[in-house]
Order: structure tokens, then C-alpha cells, then sequence
């Protein structure tokens, strides 16, 4: 079990960069494998990012690859997701997500409650 909280939306200009950081509660946060998706309004929720266990392994979303960068920090009990470049479609609820492995982030997840990351033009 892991509780998932989110942190660093906001409000940016399209270009501009933003970290969002993911705290997550227990004392296994390093069995886990940590992700990141996003909702947008009347849209399915969308894989964005995901770290392995160790962190050695990460996987993006073409649409966001070269621009986001997942990272975690084991010690802190928390995962990043810095976002550079950013466009107004990357506008969306940002939700984080633990699970046993890469391969499990997609069908069985913990979910945080999201953070809104909303990018002007």
C-alpha cells in the first residue's frame, strides 16, 4: 500500500518549465516503480512518463520525450517529473502512479489525486 500526493502545478507561459513532485507515504516506496499520467478535460487519461524501481529504467510518452524528465529520489520518498518547454496541449491534470513494475503502471496502479498544470499560449 503507498498513499500518492502531488505538488507543483500551476500556471506557466508556453515555453516556459515546471517540476512537479510526487511524496508518497510508507515505508516501501522503493518497491515500487513510479509514473506519471495526465487527464485533460473530456480526454482518457494519457501515459506520460515511468521510472523503474532502482531508477536506472525510464520510459516516456512520445509526446512529451525530450522535453520531461522523470526522476526519483528513494531517500525522500519521492518521484519528479521536470517539464521543460511547454506547450499549451500539455495542459491537464497530472496524476501520479505506483506500482509493482514498469509493465503494471498502465493496468495496476496506486493513483494520487492529481495537480493541475495549465500552459498559456
Amino acid at each position: 500500500q503507498v498513499q500518492l500526493v502531488e505538488t507543483g502545478g500551476g500556471l506557466v507561459q508556453a515555453g516556459g518549465s515546471l517540476r512537479l513532485s510526487c511524496a508518497a507515504s510508507g515505508r516501501t516506496f522503493s518497491s515500487y516503480a513510479m509514473g506519471w499520467f495526465r487527464q485533460a478535460p473530456g480526454k482518457e487519461r494519457e501515459f506520460v512518463a515511468a521510472i523503474s524501481k532502482s531508477g536506472s529504467g525510464r520510459s516516456y510518452a512520445d509526446s512529451v520525450k525530450g522535453r520531461f524528465t522523470i526522476s526519483r529520489a528513494n531517500a525522500k520518498n519521492t518521484v519528479y517529473l521536470q517539464m521543460n518547454s511547454l506547450k499549451p496541449e500539455d495542459t491537464a491534470v497530472y496524476i501520479c502512479a505506483a506500482a509493482s513494475t514498469i509493465a503494471t503502471i498502465t493496468s495496476n496502479a496506486y493513483w494520487g489525486q492529481g495537480t493541475q498544470v495549465t500552459v498559456s499560449s
